[in-house]
């Protein structure tokens, strides 16, 4: 059963450390960088590629240290994502991170994780994440284009109107809550979507 509790976390406003500069670093910074373009993240790592380096030169929000961790990186750090291949230093970072508090992800190590980084599926204002409980991601990859190619692209202007009628309803909140479920009552049925076309 999968336990997981979803919630979205503005980067911007927390302390992200990502140690490896390598392919598996530049996967995290791009999926990083396309959710969260004004995310605070500092990498560390013996060596950066150089697309890493490009991508870290291209945002405000992002730093970088081409050396050895420290244990003194993690000071004052809010999340931690490791992408390294060194299962001596990922069991010593998960350490260092469980006596600070810190929550930790290891790439490809869904035991070492408190989170995990899912596949998202982006269409405007609307985010969906979704979770295999670290399984396949492969599943999950395959979920994102099925619901990527399924959601309209006018699903954005949708989510605007319903922002607009939401803020203009009088009452209570179980009677806003009332009408805006009244009022999507038939948003994703076959007959709308017919009707559309």
């Amino acid at each position: 059963m999968n336990e997981l509790f979803p919630i979205y976390v503005k980067l911007d406003q927390i302390r992200t450390l990502l140690v490896g500069g390598g392919p598996v670093g530049l996967e995290k910074l791009e999926a990083i960088l396309a959710n969260s373009p004004r995310a605070q993240v500092h990498l560390v790592a013996e060596r950066i590629d150089a697309q890493v380096q490009e991508l870290v030169a291209g945002s405000a929000g992002l730093s970088a240290s081409e050396r050895a961790f420290r244990d003194a990186d993690v000071n004052g750090v809010d999340l931690i994502i490791l992408a390294t291949n060194n299962p001596t230093l990922n069991a010593h970072i998960r350490e260092l991170a469980r006596a600070k508090n810190i929550l930790l992800n290891v790439a490809d190590k869904p035991s070492l994780c408190d989170f995990y980084l899912g596949s998202v599926v982006r269409k405007g204002d609307l985010k969906i994440g979704i979770s295999t409980n670290g399984k396949s991601p492969t599943i999950a990859k395959r979920l994102k284009e099925f619901f990527d190619d399924l959601l309209p692209d006018e699903i954005d202007e949708t989510l605007t109107l319903m922002s607009n009628l939401r803020n203009n309803l009088k009452g209570d909140f179980q009677e806003k809550v009332r009408l805006l479920n009244e009022h999507t009552q038939d948003f994703f049925t076959r007959e709308a979507y017919d009707r559309k076309d």
